[in-house]
């Protein structure tokens, strides 16, 4: 039987969380495994609900939207209450704690970090919170390897960005020892 994972990445739009999405689909074909991306966003794009579903497998992918996903990374209150009641038991529930002070649910292994404050303190912009968030979600989950999600990350970045990029992917794969210490 195939080993399968089932991704949500979600928060709101403008947080880059699509292309994440898209750089974790890529890293995941790079590793040789069988991957399914889908997103969808609201009306309003920036500021509006944003998620990226990402479905990893070995083997088949049958059907091709999460069902219940065994990893949720959530960037926005209301995307922890919108998502974080669908997460498997005892899945991985990654969060930027940031802007998120909620209760957070139990049964879910709990990851919460301030991604967007360590964007915005180490790399002068938050708009690198998503590969920050990306780096943290593949270190703890081990769901692609670091030099596929770093050789992903290159190839769908604008010219100019590649060294804050790879500063913000080496920020989120250091928090994520540091959560789970």
């Amino acid at each position: 039987m195939a080993l399968t994972s089932e991704i949500i990445l979600s928060g709101t739009g403008g947080q880059g969380l699509i292309l994440a999405g898209q750089i974790l689909a890529d890293a995941v074909i790079r590793d040789g495994k069988n991957t399914v991306q889908t997103q969808s966003y609201g009306p309003e794009a920036r500021g509006g609900a944003s998620r990226a579903e990402v479905i990893i497998s070995d083997g088949e992918i049958d059907y091709p939207k999460v069902t219940k996903p065994d990893i949720l990374l959530v960037m926005s209150r209301e995307a922890l209450k919108k998502y974080a009641g669908s997460i498997s038991e005892n899945g991985t529930l990654i969060i930027d704690d940031t802007y998120i002070t909620d209760q957070l649910p139990i049964g879910a292994n709990v990851f919460a970090v301030p991604y967007t404050r360590i964007a915005r303190e180490n790399l002068g912009k938050e708009m690198f919170a998503n590969v920050v968030a990306l780096g943290a979600l593949a270190a703890i989950t081990g769901i692609v390897t670091k030099e596929s999600l770093q050789l992903a990350l290159m190839s769908r970045i604008p010219p100019g960005s590649e060294a804050l990029n790879k500063k913000a992917l080496e920020l989120g794969w250091k928090s994520a020892h540091q959560a789970a210490a």
